[in-house]
């Protein structure tokens, strides 16, 4: 039956029954909630047929089986069995799994609460769901968009008339999720979406923005219809407290000017202890802001000549290089060559590559003479690729690593723009290897075990994600099953914690992408190894293999620490800005005691910066000692040296360290030696 047709269907109305708990529907939402529970009521009556009451087995993570019925026990009723207390959502053999779904199988069950990332995120759109009701119901708004990130939940809408107030939203989100609203979910196929919303153009848009398959899933809570990224609590009554935090204007995908749009961010949580985690977690990530740190410690700055474009002072180009100096020293020890390219390329390399039937918009352009336009570079791989095709390669030079620092321009929503994470102009450690199909997994290996001695440096953990075959996606079935078996080879053979990710794969093949956690939980991506089997179709890339025929090679992009920038807000956060010794822009501060010894300070200066050290003399005469001290241990030297008449006379040092232990009164050479040695292992230790 046509979807238009089931909206006058006098049975498909909800029952007074349903009616009474949600609150008034306004007119224009009515047709809107008749037809999704139209919709839902021809679901359910599939489902139900072809559903078979056959028990079920369901093991726990803590080893414990329990009994239920196939399309009859949830992961909500096997988590009150249990009496499992705290769980917002589970997964089922892996897969991501709603509490009220009924389960359908013998399956693992795992219950997930709000420490943990998927359980969070399961809060944050549930809360979303209730912040675009309250909305819409209570404040008149017109909700275009609702969802979560990993920083809270958010809401794009239109108020015609007044202001938001975020204490009274607040205080109506919690009022309407103490009424425990069922939510009900329903994957929709685009014709469905396209009828539930086609009094909304703006919206509609929005949603198939989101649409990755043929199918979405939608929900409904009170009188709020939307669409879910995932999967959502079974009702509004496990949520407890709400905070809204900002206002903010959005940008499309598709605009560089404001939409109209007003996005209300916030976060929701299932009970106060909760809420008072999350801001004590705040307050340390405004404590370690890579912006704030950048700033105390005059290592970059931003201006608006050069939108997203950073400025690096001294101590951090010092950070900077530092970081470059240490991947091309494992570049040399892991048979990679540097290369450089040139910046700004015509139109016709991207058009060779594909990128700009793609990736145009987010490119800068500029146009010479005759017309001609150039654009400069997002990204290195073209250009190595034609490297490559120079001249007649054979097997004997394969695999081929070339390594490329050159800087690279990506045209950013400037609403996108945010410190060192988020920035047009920026630089990667990047490296592409052309190798031939038999060497794939070897070189795999090597890029994981790169990966992993430099990650132990900074102290990271980290997992790794294998990012399997996308819908749609470029080459042959057999090429991508090949190329899979190899990399999940690769980690196993690695021996690192990893696990499955599948559909995330790039267009163009799979690809492993490495997730690190800094020193306060956060999870980052940074590190990603990817097979492209398209460019060098495209590129027409071919090597002379052993039996003299012309041979296809395999191309791997692969990158360590990412964008040098994105590495730098990471790491000054992951640090609290107390740098260790190796990278420190502040390694060492000289404080002379008495006019009589600043002489002899100078001398002590002068020969640690003639071994490289960053080092300063704190002169300021109108100082008292203990002040100097203080000022020195705030400004994170790592190395505080008192030089007096005593130090003087017996060519030695007295040192402190920032955190303030007095290392004591050693020879100048002896402690010259003892940095040298912590800062060429990139030691993250203090104490010598």
């Amino acid at each position: 039956m046509a979807v238009t047709q089931l909206v006058r269907r006098l049975t498909c109305r909800p029952t007074v029954r349903e009616l009474r708990r949600y609150s008034k529907a306004s007119a224009a939402s009515t047709d809107r909630l008749r037809l999704f529970e139209c919709l839902r009521e021809q679901h359910l009556n599939r489902t139900s047929a072809a559903a078979a009451e056959r028990p079920v087995s369901v093991r726990l993570a803590d080893g414990r089986t329990l009994r239920g019925t196939a399309g009859v026990t949830t992961p909500l009723s096997v988590a009150q069995s249990a009496r499992v207390k705290g769980a917002l959502v589970s997964t089922v053999d892996g897969q991501l799994w709603g509490l009220g779904r009924p389960l359908e199988a013998d399956c693992e069950l795992q219950l997930l609460g709000f420490d943990t990332a998927e359980g969070r995120q399961a809060a944050w759109r549930t809360g979303a769901c209730v912040l675009g009701q309250v909305l819409e119901a209570t404040f008149g708004a017109k909700v275009f968009r609702e969802g979560a990130s990993e920083l809270g939940l958010f809401c794009d809408h239109l108020l015609d008339h007044g202001a938001l107030s975020l204490s009274d939203v607040e205080a109506r989100c919690q009022q309407a999720a103490a009424l425990r609203l069922p939510i009900t979910s329903l994957e929709l196929s685009a014709d469905e979406v396209r009828q539930l919303f086609q009094s909304s153009d703006l919206r509609l848009q929005l949603i198939q923005d989101q649409m990755s398959d043929a199918a979405v899933t939608f929900y409904r809570c009170g009188d709020g219809v939307g669409v879910s990224s995932g999967p959502l609590l079974p009702h509004t009554g496990l949520l407890k407290v709400f905070r809204m935090l900002q206002l903010s204007s959005v940008t499309l995908s598709n605009q560089t000017a404001p939409s109209g749009l007003t996005r209300l961010s916030g976060v929701a949580f299932p009970g106060q202890k909760d809420a008072e985690v999350w801001e004590k977690e705040q307050e340390e990530a405004r404590r370690r802001d890579h912006r704030r740190i950048g700033t105390d410690q005059e290592l970059f700055f931003f201006n608006e000549v050069s939108p997203g474009s950073c400025f690096f002072l001294p101590k951090g180009a010092h950070i900077y290089n530092t970081l470059t100096d240490f991947i091309k020293s494992e570049y040399r020890r892991r048979g990679f060559s540097e290369v450089v390219t040139p910046t700004l390329y015509s139109t016709a390399l991207w058009e060779r590559s594909g990128h700009w039937e793609h990736y145009s918009d987010n490119m800068f352009t500029v146009t010479s003479e005759g017309s001609q336009t150039f654009a400069l570079k997002p990204m290195n791989c073209p250009a190595h690729c034609l490297m490559f095709e120079q001249r007649v390669r054979s097997y004997k030079e394969l695999p081929l690593r070339w390594a490329d620092f050159g800087a690279l321009h990506r045209n950013e929503l400037s609403g996108a723009l945010g410190g060192l994470t988020r920035v047009r102009r920026f630089c990667q450690d990047d490296a592409h290897i052309f190798c031939t199909p038999e060497q794939l997994e070897e070189e795999i290996v090597s890029c994981l075990d790169f990966v992993r001695s430099v990650y132990r440096v900074f102290g990271f953990s980290f997992h790794c994600l294998l990012s399997t075959r996308p819908t749609p996606c470029l080459g042959e079935a057999e090429q991508w099953d090949d190329a899979e078996q190899q990399l999940e080879r690769g980690l196993q053979q690695f021996g690192e914690r990893w696990e499955l990710n599948p559909g995330d794969g790039a267009f163009y093949g799979p690809k492993i992408d490495i997730q690190i956690k800094d020193a306060i939980g956060r999870q980052h991506q940074c590190a990603t190894i990817q097979l492209d089997f398209q460019l060098p179709i495209r590129f027409d890339l071919q090597f002379v293999g052993r039996d003299g025929q012309q041979r296809r090679p395999v191309m791997i992009h692969r990158a360590v620490l990412g964008s040098l920038e994105r590495m730098i807000a990471i790491l000054a956060e992951n640090f609290g800005g107390r740098w260790p010794l190796w990278l420190s822009p502040a390694q060492i501060c000289v404080i002379p005691v008495g006019g009589s010894s600043e002489a002899y300070g100078r001398q002590v200066v002068q020969r640690f910066h003639q071994a490289g050290f960053m080092v300063d003399l704190s002169d300021d005469q109108g100082a008292t000692l203990n002040k100097k001290i203080r000022s020195a241990q705030l400004a994170q030297y790592n190395y505080i040296f008192v030089v007096g008449d005593q130090e003087r006379d017996g060519g030695s040092v007295n040192v402190r360290s920032r955190g303030g232990q007095q290392l004591g009164r050693r020879p100048t050479e002896e402690v010259l030696a003892a940095l040298t040695e912590l800062r060429d292992s990139r030691s993250n230790q203090e104490e010598f």
